[in-house]
């Protein structure tokens, strides 16, 4: 068993990504920074960033 200082380190709050943050990605990917950038920036994970891009990428760039 792990010790108590451990183990709360590896405890993951998973929470949606918010609309001001689907904004905020919005309007950092036109200024054109990168999406490693963003995820710094808004403190999350550069995958979920990259998914979220994905999932609502349009003809004409990302729709928050």
């Amino acid at each position: 068993m792990l010790p108590t200082d451990q183990s709360q380190s590896c405890i993951m709050n998973y929470t949606h990504l918010t609309q001001e943050e689907r904004y905020q990605i919005s309007t950092l990917l036109r200024e054109g920074f990168s999406k490693r950038y963003i995820a710094w920036r808004l403190n999350r994970s550069p995958s979920t960033i990259s998914r979220e891009i994905a999932r609502n990428r349009a003809r004409n760039g990302y729709f928050a």
